[in-house]
């Protein structure tokens, strides 16, 4: 039987935050939107794209994208989790998704301004492999760590992630700012380079968690039919949410408050550059400093709650937010963008390590099919991102500016706070170290 937070095993799994974030930050929310966008702006400031014969405005496709590749991923991941849960497969079904995510971020260095279909491919697929692999890391923290230890080990894996990503980043700008010094050409050169080390750091550190983290129990015999069980395992879980009413009652505030973070995460560099006119390396230092300050936020969130509890925490955090997009849809100024920037990284790391923390206290201490569980939380996550983003990009597609869906993410954020607000934790649920 695996030992309960264990050292050696609580650092490879923050290693896979480490490894995978460099993604988040390098293709969802900085270099890749400003590559995109000077790529797909016309020499005439157009901003249509042809799309398999389609014409979309750029940012739209962007959206969309973004949207499709969660609509594929998000009624697979349910079946998978039951089988890992029913086989004690998670690290083998999380190795196939880093390798795609990984891969596919390799395959962006041939992205250029005449394969843009070859580009959002590859786009789509890094963003499957990412949340593919991550149902199955979350569904390892409450296998690995008790209750009291989770905000902590969760902000940590965050933090982790926020450092690393880090220095990826700066390495990239000093790459693309130096690039003939690095023997490159011209700058879309050195980005182009720049996913490629993406793809090969993502697949790298993620050999740490893969080759440490502990097998899981099998829940099955090997004459039974593993595809069929999994759907029974889902089934199961589902019968049991029906009687968890407060995990229920979270999960359903988490879609809204979700929409909104995720939506801002990967579209938010877009709004500097299309609203604001900010020149990319602008937009990219904005990033960065979002990173910077996420990882203190992560940190001394993960602290407050431990002193007011996870629900007064959360229920600061998404105030905060609503406050964010009211205010963002005034900004006109390069100065007012910085600020509300730092807000959003303060935020940001808070409310993505708690609002994981909490869900994993929610689920029964008794239960074994940990994947199943965050299987759920995992087809919220992606269903809420598929909705934020169509909806972004559909309101500004209907009224042609992105402040007006700036607007709709605050709505988001206030259907959260209302939903949240109904949550009861439990004593053991509120434990904090």
């Amino acid at each position: 039987m695996q030992q309960i937070n264990d050292p050696r095993i609580i650092r490879a799994w923050t290693f896979y935050d480490w490894a995978k974030s460099v993604y988040s930050l390098v293709i969802v929310s900085s270099v890749f939107p400003v590559y995109y966008q000077a790529i797909t702006t016309g020499a005439d400031g157009s901003d249509q794209v042809d799309f398999f014969g389609f014409t979309l405005t750029n940012s739209v496709l962007l959206s969309y994208s973004i949207s499709f590749s969660f609509i594929l991923v998000t009624p697979i991941l349910p079946l998978l989790s039951g089988i890992a849960d029913f086989t004690g497969k998670k690290k083998q079904f999380m190795k196939v998704f880093v390798w795609i995510g990984g891969l596919a971020c390799c395959g962006l260095y041939f992205f250029t301004s005449e394969s843009l279909e070859w580009g959002i491919i590859c786009l789509v697929l890094a963003s499957i492999g990412y949340s593919g692999s991550v149902v199955f890391y979350d569904a390892f923290l409450p296998e690995i760590v008790s209750t009291d230890m989770t905000d902590r080990v969760s902000a940590r894996g965050f933090t982790m992630g926020y450092i690393g990503s880090i220095l990826l980043l700066v390495f990239s700008l000093v790459l693309i700012q130096g690039h003939q010094i690095f023997g490159f050409s011209n700058e879309s050169g050195a980005v182009r380079f720049v996913f490629l080390l993406v793809g090969i750091w993502w697949i790298a550190f993620a050999q740490i968690p893969l080759r440490i983290l502990p097998d899981s129990k099998s829940y099955g015999s090997a004459s039974q039919t593993i595809l069929l069980n999994g759907y029974r395992e889902l089934r199961t879980v589902w019968n049991r949410l029906t009687h968890l009413p407060q995990l229920k009652t979270y999960l359903l505030a988490y879609f809204f408050f979700n929409m909104g973070v995720q939506t801002v995460m990967y579209l938010a560099a877009t709004f500097g550059s299309k609203e604001l006119e900010l020149p990319g390396p602008k937009l990219i230092a904005t990033v960065l400093l979002i990173q910077l300050v996420g990882a203190v936020g992560a940190f001394l969130f993960a602290r407050l709650s431990g002193k007011i509890g996870n629900k007064r925490t959360l229920t600061i955090l998404i105030s905060v937010w609503i406050i964010i997009c009211f205010i963002a849809y005034f900004i006109n100024k390069e100065g007012e963008f910085y600020a509300v920037a730092f807000l959003v990284g303060i935020v940001m790391g808070g409310i993505q390590s708690l609002s994981r923390a909490t869900y994993s206290k929610l689920i029964p201490a008794d239960t074994h099919d940990y994947a199943s569980f965050f299987s759920f939380y995992d087809v919220v996550f992606n269903i809420s991102i598929v909705m934020g983003t169509f909806t972004y990009g559909l309101i500004e597609h209907l009224t042609g500016s992105m402040r007006n869906s700036t607007l709709v993410l605050m709505v988001f954020f206030v259907f959260g706070l209302i939903f949240l607000s109904s949550v009861r934790m439990s004593n053991q649920a509120q434990a904090v170290n």
